[in-house]
């Protein structure tokens, strides 16, 4: 039987457009907090967006009391099935006496106190399940399906040969972030210059863990020898930009109607940091730096 002719040939097409009906529904949140002022002293308050809530406090333009005294951290936070639970718990905080908040505050800390460590493919089915959050409900990524524990095992494997892969977790052993770096182009002259990722668990936005992960991740590619990175952010997303600006980076330009989902354009904005400013020749990158000398950059920066 001869091969079928040009005319026959089945149309080939690219992926179905990803619709708004798509997005997993993101089960409704409120928080009660406490947030740790200037003069030490703790303010204690409810919100939906607990990451939302922080910026404006730490920018100034949270609550009258913040304004006044200047929010520094959280120092406790509970999450709410409703608005309802969050005002009531919000309530029971303020009719605590400061040394009962006080213990509150330090027994939270030490249950959410983040170790950051030297990821592996070990470690793959915590990061698939952290990551696929993201596919299933968020911009952030710009990936359709759930990827597979196949998939995320060869991400890590991937991401190793190019510098670390480090996680975050709390006094619990549950995953609160994850961060690495891949090639920003393959071809040789792109060899010094990375794309960095980092997710955060959805319940510890805004907490410093994002902070806690690029602070080294960033100093160990800078050792490795890499001159730049690169962070490529779906606009808009206030959040990531703010941290991005945070931790250095700038925006050097934004791509529009990049990506599509959910049933809407996104577009994609550049941010970059320079790792190793200067125009003298970079010499070769190490793609991998001995063990003690990772564990000293970690140690360092816990301080």
């Amino acid at each position: 039987m001869s091969a079928p002719g040009p005319a026959e040939r089945p149309l080939r097409l690219g992926p179905a457009p990803s619709r708004a009906e798509d997005q997993a529904p993101t089960p409704p949140a409120a928080w009660a907090y406490l947030v740790r002022c200037a003069d030490g002293s703790l303010y204690a308050g409810w919100t939906s967006d607990l990451a939302r809530r922080l910026r404006r406090h730490r920018s100034g333009q949270g609550a009258r009391y913040t304004r006044m005294r200047g929010a520094v951290q959280l120092a406790y936070a509970r999450r709410c099935e409703n608005k309802s639970e969050a005002l009531r718990a919000e309530a029971a905080l303020k009719r605590l006496p400061k040394a009962e908040k006080e213990a509150l505050a330090a027994r939270w800390g030490a249950e959410q106190a983040v170790t950051v460590r030297p990821g592996d493919v070990r470690d793959a089915l915590a990061v698939n399940a952290l990551y696929n959050w993201y596919v299933r409900h968020s911009t952030a990524t710009f990936q359709y399906a759930p990827a597979t524990l196949a998939e995320t095992e060869q991400t890590i494997r991937a991401a190793l040969d190019t510098g670390p892969f480090l996680l975050a977790e709390n006094a619990a052993g549950q995953l609160c972030g994850y961060a690495c770096a891949h090639p920003l182009h393959p071809r040789e002259a792109y060899a010094w210059c990375v794309e960095t990722t980092i997710y955060c668990a959805p319940d510890c936005v805004g907490q410093g863990v994002g902070r806690r992960l690029y602070t080294p991740l960033l100093e160990l590619l800078r050792r490795q020898g890499y001159c730049a990175a690169a962070a490529l952010v779906a606009h808009p997303n206030p959040g990531s930009e703010a941290f991005h600006k945070a931790m250095g980076f700038h925006s050097i330009g934004r791509q529009p109607r990049c990506g599509y989902k959910f049933g809407r354009w996104l577009d994609l904005q550049t941010w970059w940091l320079d790792l190793r400013p200067g125009e003298a020749p970079p010499a070769p990158v190490r793609r991998q730096l001995p063990a003690e000398e990772t564990a000293a950059v970690l140690a360092a920066c816990t301080l």
